[in-house]
């Protein structure tokens, strides 16, 4: 459930019976308008069946999560937790408080979604209630909406308590602990025997633990809509992208310009789709060479390299996650195109590593392998250090001083999705059709970093795309956001060409 405020008494007002009769008539009766079927109601469907088939004559509780306090009684803007949005399909800011319960029934689960529904005018809550009345925040679904819209059943959330306790001592109940700690505490009490060992109670959250682990698994092959939402993100970024391109002279105008870059693809998400997928990184110059420079602070200067990893996150909460390192004149320095010819050769080859029957771990390895050939050739390895030895697991590994992150992870829902599968189902799995992942090598020269040339100080390059695995292969999702040295060049001059036209 939400997180409790702090409220001010200094700015309440008072309620006398007379205003409370005023403000709750003289509405226009509201329309009966019950929403169509949503286009994703039929998978969630599905994705609900996989999960009843793994756990059959279980209750399964996936709560959305609560509002989040950002300060006193202000709130950050809702978002459900991952697995409720998949097993439902409600995105966006849909519906805090709530909670999704399978519930076993005739060899199967009936799909029931405890709700706050809107509340009547003539309520407390429709003018007094800041947090939740419709007078505040907007209009509510009714559980008929939602039933209409989801083809699950609806009820109130004040009948879960009750719901969720019955009959827990007589079936198994786990619960997604993770995603409310109020409603967590809720399944505990009502599943707890009154002598509890240690012991049992070390099974139930593993038990649960499993639950996360299935739902989490699910999500690593997309079915057709999921695919969908994310060409709709991926397009949505390349916009963005773009629109960055046409202000980047205007952020080395202003100063401060990596807040500039960030906020000119910040206003891009939150017009096209939800916001951003997770926090922009817009580095400047040596910054790129932080991987997870999100202070975005900095200056951009106009013979910089401005490396920016973003992604839109449309309404269903799918997001892109794309990254390309842009010189901020147009044109590739020769220190500058030296190191991204680089990573842009390690980033073809892990994508040519992406296609049915490889493991997931075949892309990073083939990416890095050209990573190490290049600094074997650049002389930046040790003495005595070939590309094999550095590659060893064991002994070598003397690469990652330059390249120390992963080369890819799965993407979908989450911009690290599905992180609680398995070891085995994710890093070791083969790939399969449906999955999408991104490819991300890098190379990343500190300033001050005495190993490598003077020239190539400062410098830090990533090409990330997002890529599809199909059944003859693989589709770059991102294709369309140009990623070769001498196409981004043109890419640069094309957009500034049509700003200043």
């Amino acid at each position: 459930m939400s997180e409790k405020q702090q409220k001010s008494q200094s700015r309440s007002q008072p309620s006398p019976e007379a205003f409370r009769k005023f403000i709750s008539s003289g509405w226009t009766p509201r329309g009966d308008h019950t929403p169509a079927r949503a286009d994703v109601a039929d998978y969630a469907a599905k994705r609900r069946e996989q999960v009843s088939e793994a756990f059959p004559g279980e209750r399964l509780v996936i709560p959305a999560g609560g509002l989040k306090v950002r300060s006193n009684d202000t709130d950050y803007i809702f978002r459900p937790h991952s697995a409720f949005a998949h097993l439902t399909g409600l995105g966006a800011d849909r519906e805090p408080d709530a909670v999704l319960v399978l519930e076993p029934r005739d060899g199967g689960h009936e799909a029931v979604l405890y709700f706050r529904p809107l509340a009547g005018r003539d309520t407390e809550e429709f003018f007094a209630d800041a947090r939740y009345g419709e007078f505040w925040v907007g209009s509510r679904p009714t559980t008929e909406d939602i039933e209409a819209e989801l083809g699950v059943t609806a009820r109130h959330i004040d009948e879960f308590i009750d719901a969720v306790a019955k009959d827990a001592g007589e079936i198994g109940v786990r619960v997604v602990r993770d995603a409310d700690a109020e409603v967590t505490a809720t399944v505990d009490k009502a599943r707890t025997a009154e002598a509890e060992t240690e012991s049992a109670a070390e099974q139930r959250v593993e038990a649960d633990a499993e639950l996360g682990r299935l739902l989490s698994t699910l999500r690593l092959v997309k079915d057709a809509w999921e695919i969908e939402q994310m060409r709709q993100a991926v397009d949505a970024t390349a916009e963005g992208f773009e629109a960055v391109i046409a202000e980047l002279a205007e952020a080395v105008r202003r100063g401060r310009g990596e807040r500039w870059v960030e906020g000119v693809f910040g206003l891009h998400a939150r017009h096209k789709g939800n916001g951003v997928g997770y926090e922009s990184i817009c580095a400047a110059g040596d910054h790129a060479n932080t991987l997870h420079w999100i202070k975005n602070t900095g200056d951009v200067h106009e013979d910089d390299l401005v490396l920016l990893d973003a992604g839109v996150e449309v309404d269903s909460l799918y997001t892109a996650d794309i990254t390309r390192t842009l010189p901020v004149d147009g044109t590739y320095s020769d220190a500058q195109r030296k190191v991204y010819e680089a990573v842009y050769a390690a980033q073809q080859a892990g994508i040519a590593a992406v296609k049915p029957g490889n493991k997931f771990s075949d892309i990073h390895d083939a990416a890095i392998r050209v990573i190490a050939e290049h600094l074997y050739e650049w002389g930046l390895l040790p003495d005595g250090v070939d590309v094999d030895a550095t590659l060893d697991k064991e002994q070598g590994q003397y690469h990652r001083r330059w390249m120390v992150h992963g080369t890819s992870h799965h993407l979908g829902i989450d911009v690290h999705d599905c992180a609680l599968a398995l070891r085995e189902d994710y890093m070791d799995a083969e790939l399969k059709p449906g999955m999408i992942l991104t490819v991300e090598p890098g190379l990343y020269f500190k300033a001050d970093d005495e190993l490598v040339p003077q020239e190539l100080r400062g410098s830090g390059v990533r090409i990330e795309d997002d890529v599809l695995v199909t059944e003859e292969g693989h589709e770059v999702l991102s294709a369309n956001i140009p990623s070769k040295l001498e196409d981004v060049e043109a890419w640069i001059a094309r957009v500034r060409d049509g700003a200043t036209a």
